[in-house]
């Protein structure tokens, strides 16, 4: 059969965890930096899609086909891992020191593969700085930009929480996405499965740190009026906190504990 039960899942996230901190640093780079590109390419076509059809769902609709793509090819995402790696650590599968050296480079992997697509991004639209109207697509970067760093700024610890808050739910999703795609051994199913709670954070505006290292950077390239220390400060440290929160509690331990008994997690070590 296609379906893969819950607890036949729980063992596979422990296995994927395990797989993952034993590869080298050269692999998380190369393939966190896809995965990096592969979201900002994503998050370009979900603005190109809200801003022709003026429907923020329709964004939503195509967003996930970069995350897809990230699953079938098995790239490494950090957002993702915040959910699997640090299981291993939990049941003294890895030292520590091997879990943060394993989220830091895929850290590091994504920033650069963000940040790659974003200069490459701004050179096609404005043919390196020739052009100095700027197209739809990247006025909402701009606006984007502002409104994740100086827009939660403006409104104090509140709109900080707000940010951190935002980050929780949405590596909920992005991590149950990512445990969702263990559900099936068929791509199409991995798709669907993998996509689904994709569509919700995205439709839902929450925050994704990988998604943030590309649009409040593009948004700077274009004219946004923040800083290097606006964007790390206001988003990106709080944002990445939050995720680790929501991947890690509300959706790694969570479906993993829930499905394993003690004795069998004992067996497997």
């Amino acid at each position: 059969m296609d379906y893969i039960t819950p607890k036949e899942v729980a063992d596979n996230m422990m296995t994927t965890a395990i797989y993952k901190s034993q590869l080298r640093i050269t692999d998380l780079l190369i393939r966190g930096a896809l995965s990096g590109a592969l979201l900002a390419i994503s998050v370009t076509l979900a603005l190109m899609a809200t801003t022709q059809t003026s429907l923020s769902l329709m964004g939503a609709f195509v967003f996930p086909v970069g995350f897809v793509i990230i699953i079938i090819l098995g790239l490494e995402l950090v957002t993702g891992s915040f959910a699997l790696v640090p299981l291993a650590y939990m049941e003294k599968h890895i030292s520590g020191l091997k879990m943060l050296e394993n989220l830091f480079w895929v850290f590091v992997g994504n920033l650069i593969g963000s940040l790659l697509f974003a200069v490459l991004f701004w050179a096609a639209s404005t043919e390196s700085g020739q052009l100095k109207e700027i197209g739809i697509i990247e006025q909402a970067m701009v606006s984007i930009a502002e409104k994740k760093t100086t827009g939660y700024a403006s409104h104090g610890a509140p709109g900080l929480f707000s940010a951190f808050v935002k980050a929780i739910l949405c590596n909920w999703m992005v991590c149950m996405g990512v445990i969702m795609s263990m559900t099936s051994k068929s791509t199409l199913g991995k798709i669907l499965a993998a996509g689904i709670p994709i569509f919700i954070f995205f439709a839902l505006g929450y925050e994704h740190a990988v998604v943030n290292m590309f649009v409040i950077p593009a948004g700077m390239m274009f004219g946004a009026k923040v800083t290097v220390s606006d964007w790390w400060l206001y988003n990106q440290f709080i944002v990445t906190a939050g995720n680790i929160v929501g991947g890690l509690l509300f959706t790694g331990m969570a479906i993993y504990y829930t499905h394993t008994s003690k004795e069998h997690r004992l067996s497997s070590k």
